[in-house]
């Protein structure tokens, strides 16, 4: 009797499987139209964002007579480098490596202070229980939630009483104050997401409290650095009202305030010279973060692996 079933048996099994690849297929072929759905939306997506970038780069290449023109071009016909040298060495305007100079020095101090000082609070929120800890977080909340605009008189006559307009150090505490409530929140989250049995079971192993947190906690902390590290360099580089009210010497000037000189209120406006400008002040965003975007995966694991 096993013999007679048995062939039975394997001449049914092939139909359950050729039944089992057919009810397969439309599963797949789902999957397949999804994933092709999601790559054109991507692409959609990425050419959205980067034309704005495009056009800009492509108009700094143009005469401005053309750029004024009612024909669009999208690509320089007539190329000409010669906005990048009226940006760059027309002696009748504010001159850009200074104007650059000074933006960089604001820009990264701001970011180091506003880390190091963020960094300790979030650890102090994070790991540690005090009285008031939990209005401390409120009031960073709730400082985020006030214009710094709303506070532009109070600032102009807090700087100026310490003597400090038209002075990249007066520029550069205002930024930080601008900066650290939502580097504090945001380094908060991270400091909070790594759990403490890592530094336990390192302190286990023989090191001490301070030993565990740099070998351990703070390589994991590289991405939140990273990430918080970049917004306050874009925050602080873009800045344009605070520049323009505290430092409006033209020595003192960041680009920001120094790409506003381009602007003619009874005149025509160098659209072409703005757009190379512009350009120049995009390049140094996009190396920091070609810099740094590497450490932000590294970061992941390199604390948690035990040598």
């Amino acid at each position: 009797m096993t013999a007679a079933i048995t062939p039975g048996l394997q001449a049914a099994a092939p139909g359950r499987r050729e039944d089992r690849a057919a009810a397969a297929r439309p599963g797949r072929r789902r999957t397949r139209m999804a994933t092709i759905g999601y790559s054109v939306l991507s692409v959609v997506l990425f050419v959205l964002f980067a034309f704005p970038v495009y056009w800009m780069v492509n108009t700094s290449f143009q005469p401005n007579n053309e750029i004024r023109g009612s024909e669009i071009h999208f690509w320089p016909d007539n190329f000409t480098l010669r906005n990048y040298e009226t940006v760059l060495f027309d002696p009748g305007r504010t001159p850009f490596l200074p104007a650059a100079a000074n933006s960089l020095i604001v820009t990264i101090t701001t970011v180091v202070i506003a880390l190091v000082f963020a960094f300790l609070a979030a650890l102090a929120v994070t790991r540690f229980r005090f009285r008031s800890r939990r209005l401390f977080i409120i009031v960073i909340l709730v400082i985020q939630m006030i214009p710094g605009e709303a506070m532009m008189v109070s600032i102009f006559r807090v700087i100026d009483g310490w003597h400090l307009l038209n002075t990249l150090i007066g520029l550069t505490i205002v930024y930080v104050a601008t900066v650290l409530p939502f580097t504090i929140w945001t380094l908060r989250g991270f400091v909070d997401g790594i759990p403490v049995d890592l530094e336990e079971a390192a302190m286990i192993d023989g090191c001490s409290r301070a030993g565990a947190f740099w070998r351990v906690t703070f390589p994991l902390l590289a991405p939140g650095l990273v990430a918080t590290g970049v917004f306050g360099f874009i925050q602080a580089w873009n800045e344009f009202v605070m520049a323009l009210v505290l430092n409006a010497r033209p020595d003192m000037m960041t680009l920001p305030v120094w790409l506003r000189t381009f602007l003619v209120a009874n005149g025509t406006t160098n659209w072409a010279a703005i757009m190379a400008g512009s350009t120049l002040m995009a390049i140094p965003v996009i190396v920091f973060f070609l810099f740094v975007q590497g450490r932000m995966t590294s970061g992941l694991v390199s604390g948690a692996v035990k040598g």
